[in-house]
């Protein structure tokens, strides 16, 4: 997923109140901007706007209404900022595109002044909380301005914004990158055998008749996992590991050492020591423990993966074990054809039972029969025709819940990995209600076994914004710590291994062939191969992130040479990892060990649905105990109230050392 900003300290970017109205669907509709010019327009509207409203706020007292005064200008900042920023990420017009990342950058000058703001501090430090909820929003806010610079001397806190405005800027040019340089690779048919028809047959061709493959998931991971040119798998994976290129690594490299200095000015000797202070690991040194033991866990696994994969490649080629080489390119090659001589599985195969569209109806029908809510589909205008609304509701009281906008297929320019943008959060002081934005990249021609979990994924992160039922937006949500948000997504990626989950399917289309249960044991059966090397592969970037930001903040390119080179697969000559590592350089700098943390938490969680992944008693408990709660209660308490236990790690480890 896509983090946010600190909403404390007032979220992101959108338009002028006056641009929603859509009655159809819950809260306001979605803009929609004819030109830049509108865009442009927007914004200031937005930005005048804001500024009325902290200055309506500098003169509140810092009484027990205070807290829901200043929610009220976060709500309001959402409103007219965040769609513009989503629209950086998910519009066709480059213009448009362009005039919302400008826009970015305003917002961000606006909210790195709004989070120094002394009046608004020391009247949030003088108010007394009337309850836990309360408290817990003051004690974030008053978090969000320290960590903001508010409480330096002026020519530090001076330094301080033109650090975070820098950062944004290098962020934004960053991602820009990537997005914008479409990136063609040419292919002959021949060096494309072995890769399902359907995934290059209707491709471009250049003047030499080569297929023109991009870099996005669909096409991508299909050449990767099935050419059996191995050359060709080379150059699509030296293609994918150069995204952003010589230039990327330059901006990652700046915002490295500002974070360096930007946490030198709070008496830091990282940012990891300034970042983790406020997460649920607590300590740069219990993160770095955490990742120690992981790595213990998956060692012996990922030796033993690693050894079994070269022995494939050296059976088919007909190589002498000791002198064949596995590549970074073999890797998925081999695992694929190792998962179907031990398994007997493919993953294309199950193409043919999840069409799209129908594959989004079905993970709405599981969110449906456990949570006690309704998707329908409703007719909206939004930024391309591909893009679908819905709205979201209570299936017993039919009350009004949410808007959920969905964006399924690649195109150029868009945003190519899969991201949920909680672009709006609810409020029950404020009767607004949440709205979503869940960006995919399918396959039109349907999904694999893998593909649908990554869909499972990010409705995790769907629902924790549309069912959210907390007192303040600025709680609302994914608005949690960062080691905890991946947690209720990557829970509901366990569910496409159950069987009589997958016959939902039928529900929602009656003409799809259900999948043969054969076939789903098979995958069970599968599904744990190669899990030492790809856990082993989390650790690295995890370690990587963490070292980029430790007290040397060292030359993002060479420490990752040297520490991809130091692991069995070695460090490939050219390629550049750190250039389209985007996680980084925003809101997982010194966090992408979250994704394991987290992984730890959602296991935990998943043993409340053992007995039945569907169960709406307990899932009805889980929308209220963690879903409806976003950030307005710790993690721990969440997941202790749900479980009726304290957290642990035992499913996590057991499952490691299957």
């Amino acid at each position: 997923m896509r983090p946010q900003l600190p909403l404390a300290l007032a979220a992101a970017l959108v338009t002028s109140a006056a641009a929603f109205a859509a009655p159809t669907l819950p809260g306001p509709a979605f803009p929609n901007f004819a030109d830049a010019k509108a865009v442009e327009t927007a914004c200031q509207s937005g930005l005048d706007g804001a500024a009325k409203h902290v200055k309506a706020l500098e003169k509140h007292a810092p009484d027990a209404k205070w807290p829901a005064a200043s929610d009220a200008l976060n709500a309001y900042i959402e409103d007219v900022s965040n769609p513009i920023d989503l629209l950086v990420y998910v519009h066709p017009d480059k213009a448009i595109r362009d005039a919302a990342q400008a826009c970015v950058l305003k917002w961000q000058d606006f909210l790195s002044t709004l989070g120094q703001n002394e009046t608004l501090y020391k009247a949030a430090a003088k108010v007394k909380p009337r309850n836990d909820i309360d408290r817990e929003f003051m004690r974030v806010t008053l978090d969000q301005f320290e960590d903001a610079g508010v409480s330096l001397p002026a020519d530090k806190r001076a330094r301080a914004k033109q650090i975070i405005d820098r950062i944004t800027e290098l962020d934004q040019q960053f991602n820009k990158n990537i997005r914008d340089t479409n990136t063609k690779v040419p292919f002959t048919a021949e060096e494309l055998k072995g890769v399902p028809e359907n995934v290059w047959k209707d491709k471009p061709r250049d003047d030499s008749g080569h297929y023109l493959l991009g870099l996005d998931y669909p096409t991508y991971l299909p050449v990767l996992d099935r050419a059996d040119d191995a050359a060709a798998r080379e150059r699509i994976y030296r293609a994918k590991l150069s995204e952003g290129g010589e230039g990327n690594l330059k901006l990652l490299n700046e915002i490295v050492q500002l974070r360096r200095e930007y946490a030198g000015l709070f008496g830091m000797k990282s940012y990891d020591d300034f970042q983790l202070r406020r997460r649920m690991s607590e300590s740069t040194a219990n993160t770095l423990r955490f990742l120690d033991d992981v790595k213990g866990a998956v060692k012996e696994g990922e030796a033993k993966d690693l050894a079994e994969l070269r022995e494939a490649k050296a059976r088919h080629l007909g190589t002498p074990l000791e002198q064949t080489k596995l590549e970074r390119w073999d890797w998925s090659y081999y695992t694929e054809r190792v998962r179907q001589a031990k398994y007997a599985v493919d993953q294309d195969a199950f193409r043919q039972y999840f069409p799209p569209q129908e594959s989004l109806q079905f993970i709405m029908k599981v969110a449906e029969n456990m949570l006690g809510i309704k998707y329908t589909r409703v007719p909206a205008k939004l930024w391309h025709e591909d893009v679908q609304a819905y709205a979201v509701s209570d299936a017993k009281s039919g009350k009004p819940l949410a808007t959920l906008l969905v964006d399924m297929y690649p195109r150029d320019g868009k945003y190519n990995h899969a991201a949920v943008w909680s672009y709006r959060n609810g409020s029950t002081l404020q009767n607004r209600v949440p709205q979503a934005a869940y960006v995919v990249n399918m396959d039109r021609k349907g999904l694999s076994l893998s593909e649908l979990e990554t869909m499972l994924h990010e409705m995790g992160h769907a629902l924790h914004n549309n069912l959210s039922a907390t007192r303040y937006a600025a709680q609302a949500g994914t608005s949690v710590k960062r080691d905890f948000v991946e947690a209720p997504s990557q829970m509901l990626e366990d569910w496409v291994y159950d069987k009589k989950v997958l016959k939902l399917f039928q529900t929602v289309c009656a003409n799809c062939k259900p999948v043969p249960d054969e076939l789903v044991d098979k995958a069970i059966a599968a599904r744990d191969f190669g899990k030492g090397a790809r856990f082993a592969r989390q650790h690295l970037y995890a370690s990587y992130d963490l070292a980029l930001h430790s007290a040397d903040a060292p030359e993002a390119m060479a420490t990752w040479v040297k520490m991809e080179g130091a692991t069995p697969l070695g460090h490939v000559q050219g390629t550049m990892f750190p250039a389209g590592f985007s996680h980084v350089t925003g809101g997982y700098g010194a966090g992408y060990y979250g994704y394991l943390y987290s992984l730890v938490v959602a296991m935990d969680l998943r043993t409340a649905f053992e007995a039945n992944h569907l169960d709406p008693v307990v899932g009805g408990r889980y929308r209220k105990d963690v879903l409806s709660q976003g950030g307005q209660k710790p993690p721990k308490e969440l997941v202790k109230n749900f479980l009726g236990r304290e957290t642990n790690s035992k499913a996590f480890y057991d499952y490691l050392k299957k």
